[in-house]
């Protein structure tokens, strides 16, 4: 059996799930640069950690404290959550 642009049923059903593939190898990020240094949430990831570091020795936060967690690990795009609200 042909289709009506002379391909066969045959070959349309594996056009259709090579397109297929190739949509989910896209989705997947298989096609992206994989040389490219760009942060998912448009972020420095350096100059972050400087601020935060900054923070840390301006208000003497010790490491392991409750305050030190907040800071480091605080997700405020997530949650709202200010990690460094003395400044």
């Amino acid at each position: 059996m042909h289709t009506q642009d002379g391909r066969t049923r045959r070959g349309v059903e594996r056009t259709s799930v090579m397109d297929e593939l190739e949509r989910i190898k896209k989705l997947a990020g298989l096609y992206d640069n994989p040389h490219a240094t760009q942060d998912s949430m448009g972020e420095n990831i350096s100059q972050v950690a400087t601020a935060k570091a900054e923070y840390q020795r301006k208000h003497d936060i010790k490491p392991g404290t409750q305050e030190w967690f907040k800071l480091w690990f605080a997700q405020p795009r997530l949650t709202g959550e200010n990690p460094m609200p003395k400044k």
